[in-house]
């Protein structure tokens, strides 16, 4: 692991992506701050556009409300692409890895190095030869991996494995990037929301821990928490201290008996104090179906439409390739286009489930109510296909909310961040 962190190739390439991801996150995220709205805030009778969107957040937080929770959006994508692009490369590397063995094998035996070139004495085909013919008897792996993947002449990736190692990868990156996501969605309905101001509680009950616990925009209903220790009190088994019990949960006193809003649960200790550890990964049922199949038809689709590009490239040569090196790589811009498109094209089949995570995570659902449910045997709603996918039955005419924007915000993002990444690495390397 130290070697990998003094290794000056590695840090140039985690430079490289940290910065075209943060670039791509920036330059798009106006777009994501307003499809979260549209998603949250529309209803089977009314529907959000994004002009009205628009206006409302700069109403009441101004231009820089559309960048509420970037912080926490940008930290959460360089974890989770990284993840996602490091575990597909890692479940490819197997078609790739025999072209770089022989080269290793070849500098052992004559004595090269990255540093000292050596001239081979003999062909390596001979030097392959069985030591039955005289000679040194090495295995020449890239045939012996041609014949155990069904005797392919090249170490590309099939479209259907690109498809199988991007769902794996995506569900990686949902878990990771899922407590971020939560943090910044919740920043993003406070900077359209209007807080309600508390009528001088504060100034009224100053030095008291009690009212100082309470969160914003709630006063404390004396005649409220009387009413619930008198009905608590009848239980035979019952709390010792009925009052201090109560008081630990703010919302009990107000006379509501609803838990606070979206709004004034925005902090991560906050989301963990009154919703638990598990709150950071709500809607995590959803959310891993959606990277998922996101990253799935990302990688497949990009990669159908790179192997398309080399060989319309290939066209016209004299002689014929015999593998991509002797194509040569594509243009930075080529391979940038079609990132974009397959980003596109991504976004567009997992966006339903996009939709059900955020909703699910613009609730406040206090642990105990969590653990009630686990107690009861609470049953999700909905159909069998719902219950898996953490899709809400109540949902199912708002899943395509806002599908035009966040298509537009994935696939110039994955433009952005491909092409910078190639053009950073172009002028470091």
């Amino acid at each position: 692991m130290e070697d990998l962190l003094k290794n000056k190739m590695f840090a140039t390439h985690a430079i490289a992506a940290a910065s075209s991801v943060t670039l791509g996150t920036a330059l798009t995220y106006p777009l994501d701050t307003i499809k979260v709205l549209v998603q949250v805030g529309s209803g089977p009778g009314k529907q959000l556009t994004p002009a009205q969107v628009l206006d409302r957040v700069r109403s009441l937080s101004g231009n820089s409300g559309l960048y509420s929770g970037f912080g926490w959006l940008a930290s959460g994508r360089i974890l989770g692409l990284g993840a996602r692009f490091g575990i597909y490369e890692i479940l490819t590397a197997f078609y790739k890895v025999p072209a770089r063995l022989e080269k290793i094998q070849r500098n052992f035996l004559w004595g090269a190095s990255k540093d000292v070139f050596k001239y081979p004495l003999v062909a390596w085909e001979k030097v392959c030869l069985p030591l039955e013919e005289g000679v040194v008897g090495i295995r020449m792996v890239v045939l012996f991996n041609q014949v155990l993947l069904d005797g392919r002449e090249d170490n590309f990736v099939y479209v259907s494995e690109a498809l199988m190692a991007g769902i794996v990868a995506g569900a990686a990156e949902s878990l990771i990037s899922s407590p971020f996501e939560l943090f910044k969605l919740r920043e993003q309905v406070k900077s359209a929301s209007r807080i309600p101001t508390s009528t001088s509680v504060t100034e009224k009950g100053t030095g008291s821990p009690l009212i100082a616990r309470l969160l914003h925009g709630f006063s404390p209903d004396k005649r409220a928490l009387n009413q619930s220790v008198s009905l608590l009190s009848t239980l035979a088994t019952k709390h010792p201290n009925m009052m201090g019990a109560l008081q630990e949960y703010p919302w009990m006193i107000t006379g509501s008996g609803r838990p606070p809003s979206v709004c004034d649960v925005s902090r991560p200790l906050d989301v963990i104090s009154l919703e638990g550890w598990s709150a950071l990964w709500r809607g995590i049922r959803s959310g891993v179906v959606r990277d998922s199949v996101f990253s799935g038809i990302f990688f497949s689709s990009w990669q159908f439409l790179h192997r398309a590009m080399l060989d319309w490239k290939a066209v016209g040569m004299d002689p014929l390739p015999r593998s991509d090196e002797e194509i040569g790589p594509l243009s930075p811009l080529a391979v940038s286009l079609a990132a974009g498109f397959s980003g596109s094209v991504a976004a567009a089949a997992s966006h339903c489930f996009d939709t059900a995570k955020t909703r699910t995570q613009c609730i406040v659902l206090p642990k105990y109510v969590s653990m009630e449910r686990n107690l009861l045997g609470w049953r999700r709603p909905g159909n069998r296909f719902e219950r898996v996918t953490g899709i809400h039955p109540s949902d199912r005419n708002l899943l395509f909310r806002g599908i035009w924007l966040r298509m537009a915000r994935c696939g110039f993002a994955s433009f952005v961040i491909v092409g910078s990444y190639f053009l950073t690495v172009d002028h470091l390397v």
